[in-house]
């Protein structure tokens, strides 16, 4: 069954964990008992309707001040689809955790509540959206009820919304924005009766059709080595093979192939899948691959077809997002990892800063956490590392500082 992956994002009451908690309610996708547990923690509170928050906001520090701080992911499935949500808080000090929630996202749902409108927060989560290049986004304009279902007042906010992506909108994206109440299920997963002129599809049957993008088979094959195999016994002394995953494209038996960096050639001679001998290997599929020659191969190298191959940067320019409390040091050599590879790097130059409310463009000498910049990076040795915007499974990395570990930075190669 198709899975989607969903990243949301709202301010401060937009009522986000409320709207997931009404998916998970009416798709039957709550336990007894945790529905009991729910409609007891809903009478502490003194309410006489059933929080349906509380689902998700797991924290007690979530619960207790009823806001969103951590990523959380949920799952759940109906007879057409598997969902994977990822919640990601919306507030500008966890930036950083909406990025990496809403990284591999199909889908992105951003709440905004329709008594406050669009806010700054609201253009930060699109920028960011936007910056990822997810291709499907939703705009759900909560809390109707609070306004009366005015038809309005939801055209004034969509006219705002609109009029703030025209300028960054990348082409091929769609935009869906639509009217909700997560508190009583109006559009939800069922069209609202008290909002007559809105003609579009409830919330879940747009979610059960919407087409997730499949089009990682028709990217070039990039199959970066994660393991080499080579066991220690008599019967298979001479066995070596290569484990990973295929991150794009197809890898086929009798491809002439290259290991980059190094540049040597050989061919394709068997692939495996646990004890299944395949003819090719797909995108996101994890195969131990052989080869016909015994040529140097190590984690972290590529194996890519001779016809697909694609020229090796030692410095290129990124997007990213600093996610350290200790800013950037320009002085400072980081350890780049793309997939398997890891290379020591650093950041030559800093472009600029984007403030994501407002686009506003800055030149600091740092970077600050949560800041979203474009910058120039030079490795030490050559990276297969694609342009985001061509080969999204291929042109993300990460930066970590060499001495403590901590990840401080995440990026997007263009």
């Amino acid at each position: 069954m198709e899975v989607l992956r969903i990243s949301t994002a709202g301010s401060v009451d937009d009522g986000k964990s409320t709207l997931i908690g009404r998916l998970l309610y009416e798709t039957n996708s709550i336990t007894v008992d945790k529905l009991e547990a729910i409609e007891r923690a809903s009478q502490r509170k003194g309410i006489s309707f059933i929080d349906l928050s509380l689902l998700t906001d797991g924290l007690i520090a979530e619960r207790e001040q009823g806001i969103t701080i951590d990523v959380a992911h949920i799952y759940f499935h109906t007879s057409k689809r598997k969902f994977i949500i990822t919640d990601a808080p919306g507030h500008v000090e966890y930036t950083r955790n909406m990025i990496t929630g809403a990284s591999k996202a199909d889908v992105s749902i951003i709440l905004v509540d329709a008594r406050k409108g669009i806010l700054e927060q609201t253009h930060r989560h699109y920028y960011i959206s936007n910056l990822l290049r997810i291709s499907k986004v939703i705009v759900c304009v909560n809390k109707m009820d609070l306004v009366d279902f005015a038809e309005d007042r939801f055209r004034e906010i969509e006219k705002e919304f609109l009029s703030f992506t025209k300028d960054i909108q990348f082409s091929g994206q769609e935009i869906t924005i639509m009217p909700v109440c997560s508190l009583l299920g109006d559009n939800i997963t069922r069209p609202s009766a008290s909002m007559p002129w809105f003609d579009g599809e409830p919330l879940l049957n747009l979610l059960e059709t919407i087409q997730v993008n499949t089009d990682l088979d028709r990217k070039p094959t990039r199959f970066p080595v994660q393991y080499v195999i080579r066991p220690r016994n008599e019967s298979h002394r001479d066995f070596r093979g290569y484990a990973g995953r295929v991150l794009s494209g197809t890898i086929k038996v009798g491809d002439e192939i290259v290991v980059q960096p190094s540049g040597r050639k050989s061919k394709v001679s068997r692939i495996s899948m646990f004890n299944e001998e395949l003819q090719q290997a797909s995108a996101r599929e994890s195969v131990v691959v052989e080869l016909e020659d015994n040529v140097d191969v190590s984690r972290g190298d590529w194996l890519v077809p001779e016809s697909q191959l694609t020229t090796l940067k030692t410095e290129f320019e990124a997007s990213i997002c600093w996610l350290n409390s200790e800013p950037f040091n320009a002085s400072k050599v980081y350890l780049l990892q793309n997939g398997t590879a890891l290379t020591k790097a650093k950041i030559t130059h800093i472009n600029f800063v984007q403030v994501p409310s407002t686009l506003e463009k800055t030149t600091p000498s740092s970077l600050k956490m949560n800041d979203i910049g474009s910058v120039k990076i030079k490795t030490a040795k050559p990276l297969l590392i694609d342009s985001f915007d061509k080969n999204k499974s291929n042109g993300s990395f990460i930066l970590v500082d060499e001495y403590s570990n901590n990840t401080v930075a995440v990026g997007v190669a263009f």
